[in-house]
């Protein structure tokens, strides 16, 4: 079914394995274990030897049909599915790193991934430099022996910094080193990380995946040989950071109009930044899709649209920023994103508070920046809402 549709398609239909009750709607099953045939067959399965489930915290039908449709959309040979979108980066890492290795990060990643690489791989002897997310030269310097792990999330969270995926996948190749590409911003429909020469796809399903705020979520995405035999598979059946059959059910359901939604994000997202643009208490945009975006070649030559997510600068700091989030009434203040509701946030007071105000100055992350995930209501209700607030600057 991968190789014969186009992404639409898959989206309804990858992954699909119907019982013996031939339901039309994939199945939720909701079971802790299963339930062998002898001993011998119990045997076969844990050991590997026979495949089938065995126990919900690492094998479940429901899941797999997640797992399956994932990878059918991001064009990688197989997909691990986790807890949430931070469970994924920390199973990747735990997964293929030991003590004693170093990764080489992107300065302008989401801040419990700054969080997660600083106060907890730190104490377990991961070692982390962070570069410029654009410039390549950065990530080529910054290369050591022991370098074993490029981590990039293009578009950045908040300010969509675009990265040359092609460009760092020969920097990690070189290096003797794996590309791990984040996808949320933009999911399988708008750019495929693989195709470019990343190793693995990162997700939080959470957001674009499922589409409409109601569960947590992640995956890995990449080759067999490096999720299921490389280190990830086993540390998720081991440790146990995994999708829960109810979460992944509902994620299956989201997909399947993953491709609608995201063109409809981006055509919204591209007419708020256009007018945001004009504003004159907005002293900066950024959004990929805009001539202005310092990367805007380049997002054209990597996704196929700007994606959803805007964010802006306004005069006046945080007070001026606050003012404006507490002026809307329409619009969710809320940190999520990827929900068809349009959400607003302050990223250094929030999303980005619990990493130091240097961080957030190397990060270009100030007082008076928000960030707007913008949703599918019409574009006339989510201009007037943010207009009450600009007012008031």
């Amino acid at each position: 079914m991968v190789d014969n549709f186009e992404l639409e398609t898959l989206a309804l239909r990858a992954g699909t394995h119907r019982s013996q009750f031939n339901e039309h709607s994939e199945a939720l099953y909701l079971t802790s274990s299963f339930v062998f045939d002898s001993a011998a067959q119990a045997a076969a399965r844990f050991s590997g030897i026979e495949p089938g489930n065995v126990y919900s915290r690492f094998t479940n039908p429901t899941v797999t049909a997640f797992e399956e449709r994932l990878a059918a959309l991001e064009g990688a040979e197989t997909c691990v599915a986790t807890a949430s979108g931070m469970s994924a980066i920390l199973s990747c890492v735990m997964g293929l790193l030991s003590a004693g290795d170093h990764i080489i990060a992107s300065r302008s990643l989401f801040g419990a991934t700054v969080s997660l690489f600083n106060n907890v791989l730190k104490r377990f002897g991961i070692e982390t430099t962070y570069v410029s997310a654009t410039d390549v030269i950065a990530w080529q310097a910054a290369v050591k022996t022991n370098t074993k792990l490029l981590f990039v999330e293009t578009p950045s969270n908040p300010l969509t910094e675009i990265s040359d995926i092609a460009a760092l996948a020969l920097v990690a190749k070189k290096a003797g080193a794996w590309l791990a590409v984040d996808n949320c911003f933009c999911s399988p429909v708008l750019q495929r990380p693989l195709d470019l020469g990343a190793d693995l796809v990162i997700h939080s399903a959470t957001k674009y995946l499922d589409g409409q705020g109601r569960v947590l979520g992640g995956a890995i995405l990449g080759k067999r040989e490096l999720v299921m035999e490389g280190g990830i598979f086993s540390f998720l059946r081991t440790a146990g950071p995994t999708l829960s059959a109810f979460n992944a059910w509902i994620i299956l359901k989201g997909m399947e109009t993953l491709k609608i939604r995201m063109d409809a994000h981006s055509v919204n997202a591209l007419e708020i930044a256009n007018w945001l643009e004009k504003q004159p208490d907005v002293t900066r945009v950024y959004y990929p899709g805009l001539l202005s975006h310092p990367q805007y070649s380049l997002a054209k030559q990597q996704q196929k649209t700007g994606g959803g997510i805007v964010t802006f600068e306004v005069k006046g700091g945080k007070e001026a920023a606050w003012r404006l989030v507490d002026s809307t009434r329409m619009i969710s203040i809320t940190a999520n994103l990827g929900d068809t509701k349009s959400t607003l946030t302050h990223p250094a007071s929030t999303t980005h508070s619990r990493i130091s105000q240097e961080e957030r100055d190397l990060a270009g992350i100030t007082d008076g920046l928000l960030r707007i995930a913008v949703g599918l209501e019409a574009i006339t209700d989510i201009k007037a809402d943010l207009e009450k607030g600009l007012k008031k600057l």
